[in-house]
């Protein structure tokens, strides 16, 4: 019994023998120590020991870039701005920052990562080359960088973007806009850091869309050195394709600017006896004076390119102010007494040639018989253009035309040729207009 207890004793003496004897550092095959707080500081003390921020890693940095769209706050086409919210990120290698699994004898195995900020690791130099507000380096002392054990740094400042942005205004409102977020190097060349582009597009995970413009398209890609005295920077450019939403603009611009443009052949509708037609006709055109001014004011003030939609209000606002004139017209005749000659010059326009183009009544659009092998018409109405054509000729007036048939005549001629030339020209602003849509 007592050999026993011995024996036991002896083997528990020699197991903790060996354990004594093992390595601080997990050496012998065991696990490698637990990550602590006290372990991280250790590894960044030894790391960040010597290092300096104003040291670039290496003679050329090659720093690979992605943008990353949160949302379109707004395209003020107006202004030629686009604000946008977003974050880059940005991938470089420090050597300097690298650490195996086992430094000075100890062995880090456990930490995968160091964080720290731009305020103690190196940096690329950057700028959004197009922004119109806050140009400025691009600095974001709260967002912390990711560095690995390799080296590999990832850092992915956030920021709100407003760059400039060309309007092409060519087919307001059914139109489409590209805008671009251009980002370069600063103080830095070419040679010494190179960006470039990580993705062919903008990455669109975190996306919210805009309510009145549709995202199309993205890209990314890398641009033409910019030259700056006797250097050259590197640049990447980020390319934004938006469409705008129909439905607004439609209900509030397209169909009320065409609904008034056919309120102004309804000016010849009116009997020239009820008084209102020049105060119908003073008002479309007033509605449609105010309208262009409306639109003249969302639209930027160049002349790269017209507004078809400009275009189109102006010619319809000449068509209103025509029919101001036309309508005058048709009241001087329609008042003209019996103590004022008809005019033959006159009467030859209205009643044979325009009287016949609109049908004003029965005779004049009376078709044609087929008599055997030969058209002729209706033996009263050769009876009653040869008693016209008597009457001319010595001179008489004919006492079935007055100045208010006269009157009658221009304001169906005036209606039928105002409404022809309306239709055509919003058939055809609305085809020119959509067919940029349909080709995007």
């Amino acid at each position: 019994m007592n050999c026993i207890l011995i024996t036991s004793v002896l083997i528990l003496l020699l197991g903790m023998k060996e354990s004594l004897q093992q390595p601080p550092g997990g050496g012998g095959g065991a696990s490698p120590p637990a990550y602590s707080t006290d372990w991280e500081t250790s590894l960044r003390t030894k790391v960040f020991t010597n290092y300096s921020t104003q040291q670039r890693p290496s003679q050329k940095v090659i720093v690979h870039v992605s943008f990353t769209l949160l949302t379109i706050n707004d395209l003020n086409i107006k202004e030629q701005l686009m604000s946008t919210t977003g974050y880059l990120t940005l991938r470089w290698k420090d050597e300097r920052l690298k650490w195996n699994s086992a430094l000075d004898g100890n062995d880090y195995s456990n930490v995968k990562f160091l964080f720290s900020t731009e305020s103690y690791v190196w940096r690329p130099a950057l700028i959004v080359e197009n922004s119109i507000s806050d140009v400025k380096i691009i600095s974001d002392t709260n967002t912390p960088m990711r560095i690995l054990s390799t080296g590999n740094i990832e850092w992915s400042p956030m920021g709100l973007y407003v760059v400039s942005c060309e309007s092409d205004i060519t087919y307001y409102p059914v139109d489409s806009q590209t805008c671009y977020v251009k980002i370069s190097s600063w103080g830095y060349t070419s040679s010494e850091i190179d960006l470039q582009s990580k993705y062919s597009t903008i990455s669109l995970g975190f996306y919210s869309p805009n309510g009145e413009w549709d995202l199309i398209s993205t890209t990314s890609e890398a641009s033409a050195a910019k030259t700056r005295g006797d250097f050259s920077f590197s640049s990447l450019t980020f390319t934004v394709h938006v469409q705008r939403r129909l439905l607004f603009h439609t209900l509030n611009t397209m169909f009320p600017v065409a609904l008034m443009a056919f309120l102004i052949p309804m000016v010849f509708r009116l009997h020239p006896d009820a008084g209102e037609k020049i105060g119908f006709a003073l008002t479309v055109l007033l509605a449609y004076a105010v309208y262009l001014t409306m639109i003249s004011d969302s639209i930027p003030s160049t002349s790269f390119k017209p507004c078809y939609l400009s275009i189109y209000l102006v010619f319809i606002l000449a068509l209103s102010s025509i029919s101001v004139l036309c309508t005058i017209l048709v009241l001087n005749f329609n008042f003209g007494t019996d103590a004022d000659p008809i005019s033959s010059a006159t009467r030859f326009i209205l009643v044979s040639i325009v009287a016949r183009l609109i049908c004003w009544n029965r005779k004049s659009c009376r078709p044609k018989r087929k008599i055997g092998n030969s058209n002729v018409e209706l033996v009263e109405d050769l009876q009653s253009s040869e008693s016209t054509q008597e009457k001319g000729d010595s001179g008489e007036e004919s006492d079935d035309i007055t100045w208010q048939d006269l009157s009658n005549i221009l304001d169906r001629g005036f209606f039928m040729l105002f409404s022809v030339i309306i239709l055509l020209t919003t058939a055809m602003f609305i085809a020119v207009v959509f067919s940029e849509r349909a080709s995007s």
